[in-house]
Parts: structure tokens; C-alpha cells; sequence
């Protein structure tokens, strides 16, 4: 994979935090439609969708990071991704860029031993006047 690909992240919004998911992970960008629930899933888990005739499970991105709940409106999107051969989709308060973020500007995210959901960030990219939480997918798909 070319370096030119590693370095873009499709940025999603938060409240007010941007966070980046890897551009060669992401496979499309949805708006919000009908899920239907799933019986003893996880709570993060919104439910299923038929996105053109394939069947996702939908994660609420906000819930599976520990963060307050908000209503779904126009902004919203569901983020399609992929990991290991595993399509998910998960919704986000709006998505609407990419970024290149080289290496050189990616720190290790901050160890803090009582913050559960760190294990969910890989990094910390910046960009300009920018901070980017980039998530690691795999932890943030593992049941």
C-alpha cells in the first residue's frame, strides 16, 4: 500500500472532537436510515441495515466510547468500514473530510491507566492547529 493512502483519514465529528478513521478502512459514507434492532446485542449496537442488499451491524460510535447520548438528526452519518474481511457501519455527529496526517505528525496517544476508552485511540495526529483522535478500529469492533 502506497504511503500516499496510509497518511489519509476520513475525519468525523463528535460534540466538538474530530477523530480519524484510516481512508483505506473506509468504504463509504451514509446518511442515517432505518436499523432494525438486534435481541441482546450491546447497547452501543443500534441495530442492522440493508445497505444495498448486505446486510451491517450499526455501532453507535458515541456509545461505544463512553460518551453521552444524542439524538440522530441531518448530520448524521454512518461511517461504512472494514477490518479483517468485517463490515460495520458507525454513526458519527457528521462527517465531511479527509486529511493527511504524516507519520512524522502522529504522537502516541496519552497513557492514563483509568481512562478505559484510550484503548480505543491509536494516535494523535496534528495538522495544522488541529488535534485528530485517530480510533483503532480493531479495538473498537471487538465485542
Amino acid at each position: 500500500m502506497s504511503s500516499e493512502i496510509e497518511n489519509k483519514y476520513v475525519i468525523s465529528r463528535l460534540d466538538d472532537e474530530c477523530y480519524g478513521i484510516p481512508i483505506y478502512n473506509v468504504l463509504s459514507i451514509e446518511k442515517m436510515s432505518t436499523t432494525t434492532r438486534v435481541p441482546n446485542a450491546p447497547d452501543y449496537v443500534t441495530g442492522v441495515t440493508n445497505l444495498r442488499g448486505e446486510v451491517i451491524p450499526i455501532i453507535n460510535l458515541r456509545e461505544k466510547l463512553g460518551m453521552e447520548k444524542r439524538e440522530i438528526d441531518e448530520n448524521s452519518r454512518v461511517v461504512i468500514v472494514t477490518l479483517d474481511d468485517i463490515v460495520v457501519g458507525l454513526i458519527v455527529d457528521s462527517s465531511s473530510e479527509v486529511l493527511e496526517i504524516p507519520k512524522d505528525n502522529i504522537d502516541k496517544p496519552p497513557y492514563d491507566e483509568n481512562n478505559q476508552f484510550m484503548e480505543y485511540v491509536s494516535g494523535i495526529g496534528k495538522i495544522s492547529d488541529r488535534l485528530i483522535i485517530l480510533l483503532n478500529l480493531k479495538k473498537i469492533l471487538e465485542y
